[in-house]
């Protein structure tokens, strides 16, 4: 029997992934209740890093033999620039790993300089694994299809062996700089026309600018949330949501970097819900209080009443869902409660629903569909190659306008900022102004 010390590397890096994620499994399960709350959010948080951690250390491995260990047996290792490539190398993954961590050490009003660099490390070690991976399978079958034919030489075979890593980390570059590039510009405003079953004629034209996803942290500040409050005032809507995942840290670290909201002031009101993230900073309550302050109401599995400004016989149905990931997470007092949050919306008047996540949305439409919209986000459209793929499968709406049946129009943001990797490719951030339309 093989014993622990006996396995490569990689396979003990997949063990200890395995053991923290049992570990996490049992903190949910069992100890959820029993610690306090602020262990309880640090060791969710410090088992999170340590997970990803583990599962980045496989990738890291292949990564150092790809472009160091591959070039020391050549004779590029006689070089005065190995060296300094591989301190350049080490420190890349040095940076890509420490990403995680920040969350727990580096928030504050703005990021950190450190923080940017490395979640910039991260979503360049997301793409170099991705090309490393992709050229070597295309080396692999190459090799199969050509057979066994005629051996190349041994030059020709290290100088194809070199190619490929030099390959991967030039694309990784160079779309490295795009992806920064793009997440850089502030969010396109992306105007939708939504017919709305039995909305009131005196309700037509209503605007609703939809936020998702900004994820104030440690690669998103007061700056940039303050840029997408002034391009939302710009835009004068009847009614703001902003569908989850507001934050990625506690109300009382980033709170100046919040401050901003306050000055929302849609005639018809700002709204919020959860998304998974606010439940990862086990901090929802301080974040409703803090919200509410800025005059922007939580819908915590409850509706309200948008009345017509013409006519107050006229109105709406606005509910929110609290996200599904506090089901997952046993968050005390917290969970997707669709009946309770659309407790006395008929279906004589037209109902909006607030759900963070597109999954959310299909179970709410199979439990009622007589809802007539439903606004998430969640997705943020993959964010960056290659990951829009994941994305994709893994949602059944990825992004933008839905139809379901006859009278049921899905709507899912791309997000308006970025999670922690300021990067985007495959996908543009966006503010939402949604025209609703009445029949």
């Amino acid at each position: 029997m093989i014993s622990f010390k006996q396995l490569p590397l990689e396979a003990k890096a997949a063990v200890a992934a395995g053991v923290v994620f049992f570990s996490m499994m049992l903190s949910r399960s069992y100890l959820a209740e029993q610690l306090e709350l602020r262990m309880r959010r640090w060791l969710l948080r410090l088992q999170m890093a340590v997970f990803a951690n583990a599962l980045m250390l496989i990738g890291s491995l292949h990564v150092w033999r790809s472009t160091v260990t591959t070039f020391s047996r050549s004779s590029a290792a006689s070089s005065l620039f190995f060296m300094p490539w591989k301190i350049a190398v080490l420190m890349f993954l040095a940076l890509a790993h420490s990403s995680f961590f920040t969350l727990l050490f580096l928030v504050a009003e703005e990021p950190y300089f450190f923080s940017l660099a490395a979640y910039t490390c991260l979503g360049a070690y997301i793409i170099l694994i991705f090309f490393l991976f992709t050229l070597g399978s295309v080396e692999q079958a190459y090799k199969f299809l050509a057979g066994r034919g005629a051996k190349a030489g041994t030059g020709n075979k290290n100088s194809r062996t070199a190619m490929k890593p030099v390959l991967a980390v030039m694309l990784t570059v160079v779309l490295t700089v795009v992806g920064l590039l793009n997440a850089s510009r502030p969010p396109t405003v992306n105007s939708v026309e939504i017919p709305v079953h039995k909305l009131p004629s005196t309700m037509n034209n209503l605007k609703v600018v939809l936020l998702s996803d900004i994820h104030l942290g440690p690669t998103v500040g007061k700056t940039k949330l303050a840029m997408i409050v002034r391009m939302v005032k710009a835009l004068k809507p009847d009614i703001t949501v902003i569908v989850g995942d507001l934050t990625d840290s506690e109300a009382e670290i980033i709170r100046p970097a919040v401050e901003p909201l306050g000055e929302l002031n849609s005639p018809l009101g700002t709204y919020f819900v959860t998304g998974n993230h606010e439940y990862y900073t086990s901090d929802v309550s301080n974040w409703f209080e803090l919200l509410k302050s800025f005059n922007i109401r939580p819908l915590h599995n409850e509706n309200v009443k948008i009345v017509s400004p013409k006519s107050t016989d006229d109105w709406f149905c606005l509910a929110g869902v609290d996200d599904i990931e506090a089901d997952v997470l046993r968050y005390s007092g917290h969970g997707m409660d669709l009946k309770k949050a659309l407790r006395d919306c008929s279906s004589e008047h037209a109902i909006v629903l607030l759900a963070h996540q597109p999954i959310a949305a299909k179970w709410a439409l199979q439990e009622r569909p007589d809802i007539n919209l439903i606004l998430s986000g969640h997705t943020h459209g993959g964010q960056m190659f290659p990951l829009n793929a994941g994305a994709y499968f893994l949602n059944p709406f990825f992004v933008g306008l839905y139809k379901v049946g006859q009278n049921t129009f899905v709507y899912v943001s791309p997000g308006t900022m970025y999670f922690g990797i300021p990067m985007r490719l495959g996908s543009r951030a966006e503010i939402t102004e949604i025209i609703l339309r009445s029949p």
